[in-house]
């Protein structure tokens, strides 16, 4: 608490007595008027007074944890928007209103077999995925130097709801945002704040979205201004080691054989791939089986059959592969501070080879690996 020279009334309430104290988080960010008489009185209005803090256009931002150490020069800069809006009649999955957002199906699924999807259900998923694919590319053109994360993730808010679908990270295990924005040497998960892109950054847009009974999976990463040669070669790589995956999908092939073409092509161009995540299973569930690690040697299990449904999302490093989780729970980075990108498809299994649900549509934005 901060104590001020100039008198207030208590604003706790029920309480009128004069007041010198400042919440110090209201002081950071500005906002005038939260004074309190007591210690006491501040803690006891602690769960009504802190949604002052989410406000949309803050005048101050704040990192919330400075006595993390942090890997890398990326810092959160707080206070996180308010939670958007999906309207009543979008239908949602299990645990968007889930205390925890934990998913009753998902824990109930266990390991289960890895599931055929009917034509029916297939013909769903081109959908739901196409429409993923629409908003990626939407939030792609606000892409500039100067733009928040925080903005990215409205955009992304708002044309998920303008299509009658819910988005998927929304409450997923009280993730608290609708997209993933991952900058720099944030590995995945990183969670949409004030920071504005600089002039150099990478970002990776992650995007997932809930249709019709179907989730859709999908991601890119994208230079923001001027990037310099190795962070280039590092996305470029990354995208490389997704098609050289994606191009053995078949039926017959085991899971457990993706890794070893994605590490062979990372390490041969200088990286190293990410070990603790692995792409998944998609469909009725956001995360089912199979698990499919990225890196060689796995012991992943199943074999790839006609109607499979699935993400290939390989991470890779430009340092050493190990990871650290930042005080949110979400955020994941590198161990050495190095930046880090990443490429995400859903993948059918044909009855010949595969076809990429999330691929690529004709009003997409030009490849910035273009010409690299």
């Amino acid at each position: 608490m901060t104590t001020i020279e100039q008198q207030h009334s208590c604003k706790s309430s029920g309480c009128d007595k004069p007041a010198a104290l400042q919440c110090p988080t209201c002081v950071k960010l500005a906002i005038k008027g939260s004074f309190f008489c007591s210690q006491e009185c501040f803690r006891g209005s602690w769960g009504e007074h802190k949604s002052v803090h989410q406000v949309t256009n803050p005048a101050a931002t704040y990192n919330p944890f400075p006595t993390y150490q942090f890997t890398g020069p990326l810092r959160p800069e707080y206070p996180l928007s308010p939670r958007r809006v999906v309207p009543a009649d979008i239908p949602r999955p299990d645990y968007a209103d889930a205390p925890g957002g934990a998913s009753k199906q998902e824990q109930s699924y266990g390991n289960a077999q890895i599931v055929a999807m009917s034509a029916e259900d297939i013909e769903k998923m081109r959908v739901v995925c196409r429409l993923g694919r629409e908003i990626l590319d939407i939030a792609a053109r606000a892409l500039r130097v100067g733009v928040t994360t925080d903005e990215i993730d409205r955009i992304v808010h708002e044309a998920t709801i303008e299509r009658k679908a819910y988005p998927s990270p929304l409450n997923y295990y009280e993730f608290p945002k609708s997209v993933c924005t991952s900058v720099n040497e944030v590995i995945c998960h990183g969670i949409p704040d004030q920071r504005k892109l600089q002039d150099g950054d990478i970002v990776n847009i992650d995007i997932s979205l809930y249709r019709d009974g179907f989730h859709a999976d999908l991601n890119k990463t994208y230079f923001v201004g001027n990037v310099d040669a190795k962070s280039k070669k590092l996305v470029k790589t990354t995208r490389e080691c997704l098609q050289k995956a994606i191009e053995m999908v078949k039926p017959g092939v085991r899971y457990r054989d993706l890794g070893s073409a994605i590490e062979s092509h990372a390490r041969e161009n200088g990286f190293s791939v990410v070990r603790t995540y692995s792409g998944h299973g998609v469909g009725k569930m956001f995360h089912s089986a199979p698990n499919i690690p990225h890196y060689a040697k796995n012991k992943a299990i199943g074999v790839m059959k006609p109607g499979h449904v699935f993400t290939i999302e390989p991470m890779i490093n430009e340092g050493r592969y190990e990871d650290r989780t930042w005080r949110d729970n979400w955020t994941a980075v590198t161990v050495d501070g190095k930046r880090s990108a990443q490429f995400e498809h859903a993948i059918l299994v044909t009855e010949t080879g595969y076809e990429v649900l999330t691929g690529r549509l004709p009003s997409s934005p030009e490849s910035q690996l273009r010409g690299l």
